[in-house]
């Protein structure tokens, strides 16, 4: 419990600060309905990102004190102000070729514009999310170093095809070609663009943790990525940007208060942050060998789920309840596997 403590202090501060935010708008009715909507929203943000937590403890399972600590303080200031606040603002802001402040204008007096507006550019948030999220699940699969497999006949094919360099860029670029055919034509080169994008920033993190890790040349550079590094953190915080797109694209359908929309989504971002901390600290991916892989299997779904979004709205309990599926399935093949080599060592 000790784990989820700050989590829920950090609920309780969200949750009085909308409803004092509701009574400030709208009255008693107003600070009722903000209440329950930041309450949904954060169980949304939750049920939504428990394969991030799985993914964000197999990085920071190495990480010494310090990291771990640099991600819930930092890395939740990033998650909660950054993402769930300031990007959507930046990305109206830059589109429109509005000031920041006219921004934040716009969406506190006129919500519905301000909505519009972010929803004109879904197909780009969409297109840099997914094809981000869609590395993260080829480079876990396309390793022929990788010798633990959940679905041998899926997983051993694909880490045969990973001694074919760059194939991950490869298979990428060919999807977000495909993906370009469900956009119309006026939209085509902002989504390319925008997917271009989520490919390099995907390479230019990958490229910082490598240049980093380089323990041959130098000793204390590897022991310090291995306890954590500042590539590695901008690599989750990467990460939980594009799990977090869905989420916020998503809130709007339910309230248009930004306000509201940050601390609801700020909720589920802590408690994310909590059970990553709890599954590193249990050690819960060495006891479930499979959940790394479940987790991964998620993300690649939801890569795809993403780009298909460009043109279909899939409704994000969907999208959450595969993630629940597959981390599901990954914990039972985990304690059938572990009851397995129990049986045989007796």
């Amino acid at each position: 419990m000790k784990h989820f403590t700050f989590s829920f202090v950090f609920t309780a501060i969200a949750l009085g600060l909308a409803t004092w935010w509701g009574y400030s708008t709208g009255g008693l009715g107003g600070a009722f309905g903000a209440l329950m909507i930041a309450t949904i929203l954060g169980v949304m943000e939750v049920s939504l990102s428990f394969d991030n937590a799985v993914i964000n403890a197999s990085v920071l399972k190495t990480w010494d004190r310090f990291w771990r600590t640099m991600f819930l303080t930092v890395g939740i200031f990033v998650a909660v102000f950054g993402m769930r606040l300031l990007f959507p603002l930046l990305i109206v802001s830059l589109t429109a070729d509005v000031g920041l402040l006219d921004v934040w204008s716009m969406a506190i007096d006129r919500p519905d514009e301000y909505s519009a507006r972010l929803m004109e550019h879904h197909g780009e948030i969409s297109a840099f999310g997914g094809m981000f999220l869609l590395l993260v699940f080829l480079n876990y699969f396309l390793d022929a170093d990788k010798d633990i497999h959940w679905i041998h006949w899926i997983e051993e094919k694909m880490g045969a095809l990973g001694r074919i360099d760059a194939v991950a860029v490869m298979v990428s670029l060919l999807v977000l070609v495909g993906a370009l055919s469900m956009v119309e034509s006026a939209h085509k080169f902002a989504v390319l663009i925008a997917g271009v994008w989520g490919i390099l920033t995907y390479l230019l993190v990958s490229f910082l943790s490598a240049f980093l890790e380089k323990e041959e040349e130098d000793p204390v550079i590897g022991q310090m990525v291995k306890r954590g590094s500042i590539g590695a953190f901008l690599y989750l915080e990467v990460l939980d940007a594009s799990f977090s797109f869905d989420g916020v694209i998503g809130a709007f359908a339910i309230t248009k208060d930004i306000v509201i929309i940050m601390l609801g989504l700020g909720i589920g971002a802590m408690f994310v942050r909590s059970m990553t901390i709890y599954l590193v600290e249990k050690d819960t991916l060495s006891e479930f060998i499979f959940l790394e892989h479940g987790a991964h299997y998620a993300i690649g779904v939801l890569a795809l789920i993403m780009i298909a979004s460009i043109q279909i709205h899939v409704p994000e309990v969907l999208t959450g309840l595969i993630g629940v599926a597959f981390i599901g399935a990954a914990i039972y093949a985990s304690i059938r596997h572990n009851r397995h080599l129990e049986m045989n060592t007796k």
